[in-house]
Order: structure tokens, then C-alpha cells, then sequence
């Protein structure tokens, strides 16, 4: 096992379509145990801690059937990639027959060699769990329906949408309370106790091949949130929540095993108190997309150990492209903002060469698109150099910016610090399209008494200011459209 960093860098690969890349540049089959040394490196470049393996469990043969069968599902597929095949479509990797890694990708054996290739480099291995349902196909439904929501033959012919007749039970459909059910997968009874056993019992096997599991839709199992979808179906709530006593059953077996909540509507705080080690941080997410930089900075001015088990990011594999979404230049100040916050941050294989094209997960194949080596360098420096500062190793402190009455640009600036073993770090980003001028205070009064030199870690330019300056006015700082400093902070030598 790889211990992970308190605040790790994620990097998600769609597993499938990666193997599919690799091969054809090999001109011979890969699966997980044979990706050449190249394709690791892409996706292990200096400052990622982890690589989620995404899509790598057996998807179900029944759920793929369906899925070749939505004239909508299908359109977004050709859209996606025009003239796509059938054999391209593998199925959705979260309709799960079976955690089992899938034979087509070099099964157990595989997944064995994979994990033990990012060991090798002192990464960590994240994998996907479904824990609200699995495909109609599974096991579990002939062996174990009890684990599942049931209906009635009233229900059944009410609405056929939502409940499936296996022959031996009239079992729910999975979905989620906002949303009509997804057809192709069997809804889990979240308050049923022989389930959150089993379920204990998967993630804990699970936990046996890599070092944390990324959790879909987690909140759809906390015991409100289930009760108000579910209603008198599945009768009153337990008194202790699904993930309070799952996660806590998982880690008597594995101490360190990481969990990551793909979370929504709010729910980030309450499913870290039920055991959650990060939680998706959707809000930033469109803060940082779609509203002004003082509603980023609100954002940020929440408690610093609430926003350690965040999970920081600007796409993955249910949103758009970064490079689609955001301005090339403002894609970059985001980036320095997700990367120099507290928490977690993930990052898309595919996001550092600005690929435009999300594509469904159910394929196994994209379009070519070509590589933005400028941006690729980028990011590669920022998460690069971030690592090699130790910044996030501190202490975090979001700062203030004070402007003037006939230049209010200040409000577009957002800014933070850290300090700790590592030394002195400041960060402040040009969150708007035109440039923009502010004072930020350093906290750090020791400072006050002499030179300080200020070294950008990422063009490694420099500029000497008087320490007063610093502690009294604050720095000025004066930054183009989408421009940014990442400071090392230090006492000058004459």
C-alpha cells in the first residue's frame, strides 16, 4: 500500500479508452499489466500522489443491451465520436455486474501488476465503488434480494419505469429522488442491514487492491436523503447512517484505506462527520466557472479543516471539458487556484492537452484531438512545482484586499497564504479578464524589521520589498487579465 499524502493530487483515467490509446500506439493488445513505460509516465507526472483507475470493474452485459437500445444514449455516443461502432461501446462502467476487474482489461492479474507499477513510483490507486446499485445482471439479485428496495406487482403494473420483475421478486429501479429511474440498474435498500454488512465485506475485499475507492453519488445512501426517495418502501430509518457504519466496519480491516464521496446539494460536511476523507467540491467548481470572484472568496472563507477534505477540481468524467468551458487563460488561473488550495485536488488525463470532447463513459474509444504541449507544460510545472515547495504541508489562510475608492478591481483578486515547515507561501490570482490592482497584508509581523525577497515558483522571477511594506500597507499587487503570483516569501540575503 502507498501511503497517501494528508492533501492528495488525483489524476482520473478513464481506464478503458487509455488501454485502447496505449494499444494502438504498441500495435499489440494491452491490458493493465502490459501499458508500456511511456503511457505511466503521462499519467504520473511529478506532484500526483494517486491515479484513479476509472471504469475498471466487469459492467453488465444486460446493461449494455439497454443502452444500445436508447436512441437518445445513442446519438450522444455519434455525437461524441461520429460514426462510433457498436463494438465501441463497452456499457457504463457504473452499472456493475460484478468487482471483479474486468477480464478484457487483464483481470485480477492485471490489476495487480497495475497497482504494483504505480507503487513502484510512489503512487497511490484509487478505484470506483457504486454503492447505491448494481446492474440487474449482478448475483446479488438471484441470491440476495432482500439487499434490494422491493415493490409490489401493484407497483409494477403502475409504473413498469421503476420496478423490474426478476421471477422470483419485483425489485426497484435504481435512481435518485430528482430524477426518473435509470432503467438499467437494481435499486439497494440502504437501510437493510444484511447489505451494509455485505457491503462492508465488498469494500473491504475492494481494499485488498488499492489504497481508496471513490464513492458515486454517496449521498443518495445517507439515511435522510434514502428516506425521503424511498419513503414507505423501505419503512423507517436506522439509527446509525449507511456510511457511519460501513466506513467504520472497513476501516477496522483497513486503517489507512481512503475514502472520496462524489457528493452534491450541500451534503459535504455531514457525510465527512459520517466517515467521508474527502468530499467533492462541486460548489467551487461553479463559483469558479459561472460566478464572480467575490462568491470564490465567500467560498473560501470556510472553516480550514473543513476545506482540507474537500475534493478541488475543473472537470472530470461527468463534466465538461475544462477546455470547452474556460478561456485558455482562465483555465490556467483556475488551475493555480485548485492547485495551491487545502484538500484534495483531482485532475482528467486528457485535461493538461486540452481535449474538448466529453465523452460519454460508456465508450471505450475517442477522437483524435491534437496535444497543446504549452498547456501540458503548464500544468506539469504548477503541479510540479507546488509539490516541490511543500506550501501544502502548512497552514492555510485565506487573506484580505484592500483597494482604493476610484479603483475597486481589488474585489477581483482573490488571495491566501501558507506557512509551516516548508516556509512562506503567497497566492494571488486575477479572477476577471482585465487587469486588476490591490494591497494584500502578510500575517507573518517578523517580517516587519527587514528586506524580504519574493520568488515566483513557477518563471522563478523575484523582487526584493521592504518587510514594513509587507506587514503595513500590504504588497502591491498589480496583475494582467487572468494573471497570478505563487510566492515563496523570505528573508532577503545581502
Amino acid at each position: 500500500m502507498t501511503a497517501l499524502p494528508a492533501q492528495p493530487v488525483v489524476l482520473e483515467v478513464n481506464t478503458r479508452v487509455w488501454l485502447r490509446e496505449a494499444q494502438r500506439r504498441t500495435g499489440r493488445p494491452v491490458g493493465l499489466g502490459d501499458v508500456p513505460k511511456d503511457a505511466w509516465d503521462e499519467v504520473t507526472p511529478h506532484g500526483v500522489d494517486a491515479v484513479w483507475l476509472m471504469g475498471v470493474w466487469e459492467r453488465s452485459p444486460k446493461g449494455r443491451d439497454i443502452a444500445l437500445g436508447d436512441a437518445s444514449l445513442r446519438a450522444a455516443f455519434d455525437r461524441a465520436v461520429p460514426g462510433i461502432a457498436e463494438e465501441d461501446i463497452a456499457g457504463s462502467p457504473y452499472c456493475v455486474r460484478s468487482y471483479r476487474a474486468d477480464a478484457m482489461l487483464g483481470g485480477h492479474e492485471g490489476l495487480t501488476a497495475a497497482r504494483a507499477e504505480l507503487d513502484r513510483r510512489g503512487v497511490g490507486l484509487l478505484l470506483d465503488y457504486v454503492p447505491n446499485h448494481v446492474a440487474p445482471d449482478s448475483p446479488w439479485v438471484a441470491e440476495h434480494p432482500e439487499y434490494f428496495v422491493r415493490g409490489t406487482e401493484d407497483d409494477l403494473r403502475r409504473d413498469p419505469a421503476a420496478f423490474l420483475d426478476t421471477g422470483a421478486a419485483v425489485l426497484a429501479r435504481g435512481r435518485d429522488p430528482f430524477f426518473p429511474p435509470w432503467p438499467d440498474v437494481v435499486q439497494l435498500n440502504a437501510f437493510e442491514p444484511r447489505l451494509r454488512e455485505a457491503t462492508a465485506d465488498l469494500l473491504t475485499r475492494i481494499g485488498r487492491v488499492c489504497d481508496g475507492v471513490r464513492c458515486d453519488m454517496a449521498m443518495l445512501l445517507m439515511n435522510d436523503v434514502f428516506a425521503r426517495t424511498w419513503g414507505q418502501c423501505v419503512g423507517a430509518a436506522p439509527r446509525e447512517d449507511f456510511w457511519s457504519t460501513v466506513v467504520s466496519a472497513v476501516r477496522g480491516r483497513h486503517p489507512g484505506m481512503i475514502f472520496v464521496a462524489e457528493a452534491y446539494w450541500g451534503l459535504e460536511w455531514a457525510l465527512q462527520q459520517q466517515g467521508f476523507d474527502f468530499c467533492y467540491d462541486k460548489r467551487l467548481y461553479d463559483r469558479l466557472l459561472h460566478e464572480s470572484p467575490e462568491s470564490v472568496r465567500h467560498h473560501l472563507a470556510a472553516d480550514e479543516e473543513y476545506q482540507r477534505r474537500l475534493v478541488r477540481f475543473l472537470e472530470n468524467h461527468d463534466e465538461p471539458r475544462a477546455a470547452r468551458t474556460l478561456h485558455p487563460a482562465k483555465e490556467r488561473a483556475a488551475a493555480i487556484v485548485i492547485a495551491t488550495l487545502p484538500g484534495a485536488t483531482m485532475w482528467h488525463e486528457g485535461q493538461f492537452t486540452a481535449r474538448r470532447t466529453h465523452v460519454p463513459v460508456f465508450l471505450d474509444r475517442r477522437p483524435d484531438e491534437p496535444a497543446d504541449a504549452d498547456l501540458r507544460a503548464f500544468h506539469e510545472r504548477l503541479l510540479a512545482q507546488v509539490h516541490k515547495s511543500g506550501m501544502r504541508g502548512g497552514r492555510w489562510r485565506l487573506l484580505d484586499l484592500e483597494g482604493w475608492p476610484d479603483n475597486p478591481s481589488h474585489r477581483d483578486l482573490v488571495a491566501w497564504c501558507w506557512s509551516g515547515p516548508a516556509g512562506r507561501f503567497l497566492v494571488v490570482v486575477n479572477l476577471s479578464g482585465h487587469r486588476s490592482q490591490a494591497r494584500v497584508r502578510l500575517p507573518w509581523g517578523e517580517l516587519a524589521t527587514g528586506e524580504t525577497w519574493l520568488t515566483d515558483i513557477l518563471d522563478g522571477s523575484g523582487y526584493r520589498r521592504a518587510g514594513s511594506e509587507l506587514t503595513g500597507p500590504g504588497l502591491f499587487v498589480d496583475l494582467d487579465a487572468w494573471a497570478a503570483h505563487v510566492l515563496a516569501v523570505e528573508p532577503a540575503r545581502d
